[in-house]
């Protein structure tokens, strides 16, 4: 079997993202498991679906490399994986684009779209004819594939495939390399509400010479001075994310950091007058704002689950409230909102993002590449259900709209 076919004959159940980040998230190990994926693995070597859990099981548990490696060894023997809605009758078949990749690497809607009447048919593109299978049947089309240097020369190719696709697409490619950092800052540096520092990208050498003192920050990014925020070119997640005071911090960052391509952005401090930081996602699906998680935090680098939020009932009741009251939150930003929405021309896209001291939308990132999920444990956040369900069921009506206005 090869992966000029649809699909192989295996009777393994391929499971996506979903449960594995559903593990996790509830404190699960999950060593064990992918130890025993690994084992049974190897005595099933054409088991694409089988090969496809356990890299995303490798992954999970911080062996990236493996997990990429296994995943390339899952696509040789099958590019289409599928995950049958969970609800009958089915609403829509819903083709999902994919790239090869760690999990960051795609939207994971698979995560959105948990447990309910949506099809999901996950399809790997290659080059150089990223849509070579022969395609499925489907109602609609999802490019779920993240703007990278590796992804454009596919992105470009599907811009022109997909350009007069017979059913809707969502996230047209063409429209996906406005979510770059660098980018997505140049493109809402003028909206009146929005604070988004440019961020600029940078070989090593020059962040060499100014950490050496052979030039100065201001010299080479006018308009920048200390603090800023340094990462790597390619970080996700606050890989190697840092923020920088002086030309030694940076000579100190360099020796850890090995990256020959980063980015540099002026810090803002966007604490309250408590001291804490809070930062929040939204969803905007077909324009419509959807809140999907507030964190609450002393360090300015917040990541929902070191945040503090299971630990600390006062932070949990101040996301409730701000979810409870997004409404207001929405309505105070509905400018800012309405031209990331036009500007990016996205269908489906998140906000990463906080609120300035003096009420602007401080944008941290926009993409449509992040986690939307209701799995945190019910008995301390029972508030998110309900929200999250607005958002999916957002999305569900979204591609009900889109079949029927197509059918019609």
């Amino acid at each position: 079997m090869n992966a000029t076919t649809e699909q192989n004959t295996s009777e393994t159940t391929f499971l996506g993202l979903a449960p594995f980040l559903r593990a996790s998230v509830s404190g699960q190990d999950l060593k064990p498991y992918a130890e025993a994926l690994l084992a049974e693995a190897q005595q099933k070597q054409t088991d694409g679906p089988l090969w496809m859990n356990l890299s995303v099981a490798m992954q999970c548990i911080g062996q990236r490399d493996i997990g990429l490696s296994i995943q390339a060894m899952a696509l040789e023997q099958q590019r289409i994986y599928r995950l049958p809605a969970m609800q009958q009758p089915v609403l829509t078949r819903l083709l999902v684009l994919m790239a090869p990749g760690d999990i960051a690497a795609n939207t994971p809607i698979d995560c959105l779209l948990e447990r309910t009447d949506v099809d999901l048919i996950l399809y790997y593109v290659s080059q150089p004819d990223p849509l070579a299978l022969p395609i499925p049947e489907h109602d609609a089309v999802l490019v779920a594939i993240s703007e990278s240097d590796a992804n454009r020369a596919t992105l470009l190719a599907l811009e022109e495939k997909l350009h007069d696709w017979p059913k809707p697409v969502i996230n047209q490619p063409k429209h996906i390399p406005c979510v770059g950092r660098d980018a997505a800052s140049e493109l809402l540096r003028d909206v009146a509400g929005i604070e988004m520092p440019p961020t600029l990208r940078c070989g090593r050498e020059v962040l060499q010479a100014i950490a050496a003192g052979q030039t100065t920050l201001a010299a080479n990014f006018p308009g920048n001075d200390y603090p800023i925020i340094v990462r790597p070119y390619d970080s996700q997640a606050g890989r190697d994310l840092a923020r920088i005071a002086s030309a030694q911090e940076l000579a100190a960052y360099l020796a850890k950091v090995q990256a020959s391509d980063l980015f540099i952005a002026r810090f803002v401090d966007y604490s309250g007058d408590d001291g804490l930081f809070r930062k929040f996602r939204i969803a905007l699906i077909a324009g419509q704002p959807y809140a999907c998680h507030m964190a609450v935090s002393g360090n300015w680098m917040i990541h929902y689950l070191n945040a503090g939020m299971y630990e600390d009932a006062n932070k949990r009741a101040e996301e409730l409230a701000f979810m409870e009251h997004f409404d207001d939150f929405a309505q105070r930003h509905r400018n800012a909102l309405d031209e990331i929405y036009r500007r990016t021309g996205l269908d489906y896209l998140l906000i990463d993002g906080a609120e300035t001291r003096d009420g602007k939308l401080l944008i941290f990132e926009i993409d449509h590449t992040m986690v939307v999920h209701a799995m945190d444990p019910e008995e301390l956040f029972p508030y998110k259900q309900q929200h999250i369900a607005k958002a999916r069921d957002a999305f569900r009506a979204y591609l009900q709209r889109l079949t029927a206005s197509r059918d019609a």
